[in-house]
């Protein structure tokens, strides 16, 4: 196991910060008040993020489980990880194939502080932290290829991460860049909020305005795009709740969040 730039990282509890508003959304406690403020507001204008937050947690670890039980992934790039919760990747992963090996990427000096707790395995398999960005893709394939053979499928994962990039061809570029350096065989899967409630829409210019980070939310369309080229598995990109559900007597909660697994060719 391995990780980059270990050191202490300056945190600032007086500005809200995404993964921490997040990690609040997900009921956890890596959070600060002003995370907590900046995320009851966001709710107080689009109630359903509490909701989204879960299932889109919930669809990390199915989308994970199918690639590793179904599709025989044991290689996983999970670029912009985020903080860690319950059922990270590598936990999902191990727990279908102990011998599966997990690359997180992220930036984030708040994540960082938190890599030890995200640098755990099981013995078969390994787990790693890379402290990149996903705006550098060379940077990223430069070091990960140390970790991962990219002579076997590598699973790209790019989880509630790409509204951080506010140019939509930058997007298809970076993805497009990190697809061609993976093997044939290997997958994309990809969610992120969508542009596709008014209110979402509101809270999410209200939050940006705080000066936190903003984030650009796409419309259903843009993301299928990201998809060109590859062979999409079933059901195709659709609303998260609705990709590979668990049994149940209800229909899945709709949200306003969209995502697709498919395989290179």
């Amino acid at each position: 196991m391995t990780t980059e730039n270990p050191g202490k990282p300056e945190i600032d509890t007086t500005v809200p910060h995404s993964a921490r508003i997040w990690n609040y959304w997900l009921g956890g406690k890596d959070n600060f008040p002003v995370d907590r403020e900046a995320g009851d507001k966001y709710a107080e204008t689009f109630p359903g993020i509490f909701d989204m937050a879960r299932a889109s947690r919930e669809y990390i670890g199915r989308a994970v489980t199918f690639l590793a039980a179904e599709r025989g992934v044991r290689q996983f790039l999970d670029i912009g990880t985020g903080l860690p919760t319950e059922n990270n990747t590598h936990q999902v992963a191990q727990r279908a194939a102990p011998e599966s090996r997990i690359v997180y990427v992220d930036n984030d000096p708040l994540v960082l502080g938190h890599a030890r707790a995200l640098l755990t395995s099981r013995p078969e398999g390994a787990t790693f932290y890379l402290d990149a960005d996903l705006e550098e893709p060379e940077k990223i394939l430069e070091q990960v290829t140390e970790l991962l053979d990219f002579s076997q499928p590598v699973a790209l994962m790019l989880m509630g991460i790409l509204g951080h990039i506010r140019d939509y061809e930058k997007v298809t570029a970076i993805v497009g860049r990190l697809l061609q350096a993976l093997p044939p065989g290997s997958y994309l899967a990809v969610y992120d909020g969508t542009a596709t409630d008014p209110d979402l829409l509101k809270a999410q210019e209200d939050y940006d305005d705080t000066g936190a980070e903003p984030y650009r939310l796409r419309s259903p369309e843009q993301l299928t795009a990201l998809f060109t080229g590859l062979e999409l598995e079933e059901p195709g990109v659709v609303p998260i709740t609705h990709w590979h559900p668990e049994p149940s007597p209800l229909p899945p909660l709709e949200v306003n969040a969209y995502g697709g697994v498919a395989r290179k060719p």
